[in-house]
């Protein structure tokens, strides 16, 4: 089952209580206070997995709690630290946290790297225990701090699938039969509309050790925009490829005009996203070895040259062009890569955003530090110095 968006609520651990606690020691009168610190929570991590591929996972567990910290002890026993829990993702999957009351979402991590770990919801921080509030005129304290509550979002995760290539174009045009041809992919292949429900993944080895990701989406038809056929649900998954492919039937056996279908597919594409038209864009004219009237191919190569497209005939089934169509798509995706290995170098995102310098799980501390609130009676001022150096020797 492919699913790729879900709702699912996170939790936090809560911090444990401090101690309420006096030294009881014989021959040790008036001891004091005692009382140890609770441990913190654990906090929840969302971590990149290259081994998952949809979120099917997260349909029947969707509820997701770390570990609360420990309680407090005596002779200045600090409570047990609460373990943090990390939740596997896919590779590309976007994460929005969801507002209780007006239900918006706003984006809080992309996470597009693999082994990439982003902190959701920050450990609740353990209450201070009744030796910290033991001043020269309190000398028997009876005051402790309650562990703080750990940090809950309700979140929305959507998957954007990472592929380098893009196949689009109307359903039954081929595009399911190029990428078991160029790849390891085995899609269902059928003589019937919408035989691909889901989309497909295929790694394409090329020469030189060179290699690059193909997605196959679901085929689109006019008013997809609106909802007829599988409608764009499925078009996200083509938003972070390089460049995009449409797949042109010209063998007259659908009973269409291949340049409509190309202009229509165009279209749908603008009215999802008009940014996956600044992209680069190869026009495939396959079923070249079914043609039954050479004009379909001619016309379809006008518009593309009008369109400044760049335009192949192949045959996916044959074989015949293919290899030059995968290889006018790689100098596409070599030099993408190159930008974004740039981009990586300099810290620093496309648009030259220089927060992006920061990494993702460091920004998410710094919002989550932010957003914690300290408790009023909380004193700094009575936590033990920091030792520095290496202890004298007696």
């Amino acid at each position: 089952m492919f699913v790729d968006e879900v709702d699912i609520h996170i939790k936090a651990g809560d911090g444990g209580s401090g101690s309420l606690s006096f030294r009881r020691e014989k021959f040790v009168p008036k001891g004091g206070p005692d009382g140890g610190n609770g441990g913190a929570g654990g906090s929840v991590f969302l971590v990149a997995d290259p081994h998952r591929n949809t979120l099917v996972h997260f349909r029947f567990n969707p509820d997701y709690k770390a570990q609360r910290g420990g309680n407090g002890a005596g002779a200045l026993r600090t409570g047990r630290g609460g373990r943090d829990m990390e939740i596997p993702v896919p590779v590309g999957t976007l994460v929005f946290k969801i507002d209780p009351e007006t239900g918006e979402k706003q984006q809080a991590a992309d996470l597009t790297i693999v082994g990439q770990r982003v902190l959701l919801a920050q450990g609740g921080r353990g209450g201070l225990g009744n030796a910290h509030f033991a001043t020269a005129t309190n000398r028997a304290p009876r005051k402790v701090q309650p562990g703080e509550p750990g940090q809950q979002f309700d979140l929305h995760l959507k998957l954007k699938l990472l592929a380098d290539v893009g196949l689009v174009g109307y359903p039954n045009a081929g595009k399911s039969t190029l990428i078991s041809v160029i790849s390891a992919a085995k899609p269902k292949i059928a003589a019937y509309p919408f035989t691909t429900l889901t989309p497909n993944l295929g790694v394409v080895a090329l020469s030189g050790d060179r290699d690059f990701v193909v997605a196959d989406v679901p085929g689109l038809i006019e008013g997809a925009h609106e909802g007829h056929g599988l409608g764009h649900q499925f078009l996200r998954h083509i938003e972070r490829t390089k460049v995009i492919i449409h797949m042109v039937d010209v063998s007259g056996a659908s009973g269409r005009d291949p340049v409509e279908d190309l202009d229509t597919i165009r279209q749908e594409l603008e009215l999802y996203n008009p940014e996956l038209l600044a992209k680069p864009h190869l026009v495939a004219a396959n079923k070249i070895d079914a043609v039954d009237d050479p004009k379909r191919v001619t016309a379809l190569e006008k518009r593309a040259k009008k369109l400044k497209l760049k335009f192949f005939q192949i045959s996916a089934v044959a074989g015949t062009g293919v290899k030059e169509l995968i290889e006018a798509a790689w100098p596409i995706i070599a030099k993408a890569r190159e930008l974004e290995a740039k981009a990586l170098a300099l810290g620093e995102d496309a648009t030259g955003d220089l927060s992006a310098g920061l990494s993702t799980v460091a920004l998410a501390k710094v919002e989550a530090l932010a957003e914690a609130e300290v408790p009023a009676d909380y004193n700094p001022a009575l936590m033990p110095p920091l030792r520095s150096g290496t202890p004298k020797k007696r």
